[in-house]
C-alpha cells in the first residue's frame, strides 16, 4: 500500500469521526441546527443552546471517542498477542474483571467518592483478573491458546460476582448500575472525560512506541525468539496495555460489547497488518463505532435514551458468529 493510499485512509476516517461528532452534538431529544452547532463550537458567539452543546453533548461526544479507540485499541493489542481473530477484552475476562471491581466500588462506597476513582479501580480489577489468568496459564511460558481458554472461564465467574453485587445491592441503585453495565455514555460529564483523558492517551502512546514488538508477537514464538525478541516480556508489557485501556474504558462507559474484536477486523480491511498502521486506524474505526452507536441510541426511541452497549451488541454478535464460521478450521 502506497503512503498517498495510508494518507487518504487516515484522512477519510478523521474526516468521517469529525462529520459524526458534529451530527452527534446537533441530534438527540432537542434537535438543534446544523449551523448553530457549528457557530457554538467554532465561535463565541452567545447561544440559546450553548449549556446543551458545551456542557451535556460535547463531553459525551468526547467520552465516546476516547472509549472507542481504548476498545479498539486493547482489541488490536490481544489479537496480536494471542494470535486468534476472536480475542477482544469482553471475552477473555479482561472487562469483565473491571466490570466486577467498578460495580463493587459503586455498591460498597455508594458514591462517597470521586468519580476520579473509578477508572482506577476498574484497571485494577482488570489487572487481577489478568493476572489470574496469567497465572493460570503459566506453563513454561504462556500460551496463547492457554489465555483464552482460561480467559472464558474467568469472564464467566467475574459476571457471576457481578449478578451477585448487583442483587444485594438496593434496588434503585441495582437498576441504574445495570444501565451502565450494558455499556452506555448517558450521563457523562466533562469530570468523566478528565478522568479518562491521562489513562487513554499515555496508553495509547505507549502501545503505539510497542508496535514492533506486537509484530513480533503476531509471527510466533518461535520466530520471534530467533529474531531476539523477549517474547514473554514483550507479552507481559503488550497485555498490561491492553488491560489498562480497556479498564479505563469499563470505569467511565460499562461494559460496552464487541468494539474491541470489530474494530481491528475492520482496520485490516483497509490497511496493511503491520500494527504501526494498524494501530491508529483500529483507534479511528473504534471511534467511529461507538460514537454511531451512541448516536443511534439517543435518537432511535426519542426521548428513550437506548445504552449505545446494546447496538454494539446488537451487529457484534452475528459478526463474532461469522468470525467463528469462517475461522472454524
Amino acid at each position: 500500500m502506497s503512503s498517498l493510499q495510508k494518507r487518504s485512509i487516515w484522512l477519510m476516517l478523521i474526516m468521517l469521526l469529525l462529520l459524526l461528532s458534529v451530527v452527534s452534538v446537533s441530534l438527540g431529544s432537542k434537535p438543534i441546527p446544523l449551523l448553530e452547532t457549528l457557530r457554538v463550537l467554532f465561535t463565541d458567539a452567545d447561544s440559546p443552546f450553548r449549556m446543551i452543546i458545551q456542557d451535556l453533548r460535547l463531553p459525551r461526544v468526547t467520552a465516546a471517542i476516547l472509549v472507542g479507540a481504548a476498545l479498539a485499541v486493547s482489541g488490536t493489542i490481544l489479537q496480536g498477542i494471542i494470535r486468534n481473530p476472536l480475542a477482544a477484552p469482553d471475552l477473555v475476562g479482561i472487562t469483565g474483571g473491571a466490570s466486577a471491581a467498578a460495580v463493587s466500588f459503586l455498591v460498597g462506597t455508594g458514591g462517597i467518592f470521586s468519580i476520579h476513582w473509578l477508572p482506577f479501580v476498574a484497571i485494577g480489577g482488570a489487572l487481577l483478573a489478568t493476572f489470574l489468568n496469567y497465572l493460570l496459564a503459566w506453563k513454561n511460558g504462556v500460551s496463547p491458546f492457554r489465555l483464552v481458554l482460561i480467559g472464558i472461564g474467568i469472564a464467566t465467574a467475574m459476571g457471576a460476582v457481578t449478578t451477585f453485587l448487583l442483587l444485594v445491592d438496593e434496588a434503585y441503585q441495582a437498576s441504574q448500575i445495570l444501565g451502565w453495565l450494558t455499556g452506555t455514555l448517558y450521563g457523562t460529564a466533562w469530570k468523566h472525560v478528565i478522568a479518562l483523558l491521562p489513562w487513554v492517551l499515555g496508553f495509547l502512546l505507549m502501545t503505539f512506541f510497542l508496535s514492533k514488538e506486537l509484530d513480533m508477537q503476531a509471527l510466533g514464538d518461535e520466530l520471534a525468539v530467533g529474531l531476539g525478541s523477549p517474547v514473554q516480556k514483550s507479552r507481559l508489557r503488550l497485555l498490561l496495555c491492553s488491560v489498562a485501556l480497556a479498564g479505563a474504558a469499563v470505569g467511565i462507559a460499562g461494559g460496552v460489547a464487541f468494539i474491541g474484536l470489530m474494530a481491528p477486523h475492520m482496520a485490516r480491511q483497509l490497511v496493511d497488518p503491520v500494527h504501526r498502521m494498524l494501530l491508529p486506524v483500529s483507534a479511528l474505526m473504534g471511534a467511529v463505532l461507538l460514537l454511531a452507536a451512541d448516536l443511534i441510541g439517543r435518537i432511535s426511541f426519542s426521548p428513550l435514551d437506548i445504552p449505545a452497549g446494546v447496538f454494539t451488541a446488537a451487529i457484534g454478535a452475528p459478526f463474532f458468529l461469522y468470525l467463528l464460521f469462517r475461522k472454524r478450521s
